[in-house]
């Protein structure tokens, strides 16, 4: 946990320059606690990750038109990793945000609400430098990791299904774009990372090694999520649930464009994107639905917050029910 504070500490500062050159803080903004009266327009600041998880859903919702439905004024900002959306969303300076199943301890621990699940991704993988070839060669090595995430996560999966600890090795905190060139560079033996950041790899170190990924934890879920903070108004998360809802069965109905839209939004190669759509898997909102009603939901975030308190990320393992607005959820889609 001390490696976690120093590393948001350290990107904390950047992080509220950048958005405050970004943002716009006027009373238009949806973190006044008001959902829009009739008639008017509500700014709602949503963030996101640079992948095909994280964007298609806002760049459906904007080509189909779904957030003027609603009568909401997308502010749509990019994040290399979802604690740092957390900790904008505790701030004030954002109201939503998207996250990967690494970054799922924050809602648990009380620092943001789970509004909608998005999908279930495997993107997640431990690489490695050629001649490492499992996870215990890793012992006594420098392992690069954003602190906090899916890349961390994935990590502390495979050193303990390796009979490992994380003291086994140098884990070095480091943000993704700097995992990236750590590797490229030799300066690290092996990283926990995610696509399409290792594609970006391979494609300088064509020879890198995977030597551990979320599929192959087949007793565990891995999904990814739509965040707020803690105290949103009740009637804003509605609407713009709404809208992640029906960008999702449109994302379902329409695979192929739904990767073009995500691409546009990037400003990536669509077949990239595309490639990196192949490590997710899509769920339509009334599975979701039926999923969250029928208990599915919660085992997963249940899962996931057991791991977390064995890797000491939290305490306790809190109830789903007090982190993931899964009734608000369903009853958003009965509307």
């Amino acid at each position: 946990m001390r490696i976690l504070r120093r590393a948001l500490l350290a990107v904390s500062a950047v992080t509220v320059l950048s958005l405050s050159a970004t943002a716009c803080s006027s009373a238009s903004s949806a973190s006044s606690g008001s959902s829009g009266a009739a008639g008017k327009t509500v700014k709602v600041r949503f963030g996101y990750i640079s992948d095909y998880n994280g964007a298609s859903l806002l760049a459906i919702a904007d080509r189909q038109g779904l957030w003027k439905q609603q009568g909401l004024d997308p502010e749509l900002k990019v994040f290399t990793n979802g604690p740092l959306q957390v900790q904008a969303l505790g701030a004030g300076d954002l109201d939503f945000g998207y996250i990967g199943p690494g970054a799922l301890w924050l809602p648990a621990s009380g620092k943001a609400k789970v509004v909608a699940i998005d999908t279930l991704t495997y993107a997640d993988h431990v690489i490695a430098q050629p001649g490492i070839t499992s996870v215990k060669d890793l012992k006594g090595k420098k392992v690069g990791v954003p602190a906090g995430t899916s890349g961390e996560m994935v990590l502390n999966l495979a050193l303990q299904q390796a009979g490992l600890s994380p003291s086994d090795v140098q884990k070095v905190p480091m943000d993704p774009a700097t995992v990236v060139s750590a590797f490229v560079g030799g300066q690290i033996d092996a990283a926990g990372i995610w696509y399409p950041l290792i594609d970006s790899i391979k494609a300088k170190k064509p020879d890198l090694v995977e030597i551990a990924g979320t599929k192959d934890f087949t007793g565990r879920a891995f999904p990814t999520a739509f965040v707020s903070g803690p105290k949103t108004d009740a009637g804003l998360s509605e609407k713009v649930v709404k809208v992640l809802q029906a960008a999702n069965d449109w994302r379902a109905a329409h695979p192929d464009e739904s990767v073009t839209e995500a691409a546009a939004l990037l400003k990536l190669d669509p077949a990239k994107v595309k490639a990196d759509a192949a490590n997710v898997q899509t769920l339509s909102t009334a599975d979701l639905v039926a999923k969250t009603k029928d208990g599915t939901v919660d085992g997963w975030l249940k899962g996931l917050g057991d791991f977390f308190v064995s890797t000491g990320q939290l305490k306790t393992s809190p109830a789903p029910a007090e982190y993931y607005a899964g009734d608000a959820y369903a009853k958003a889609y009965g509307k």
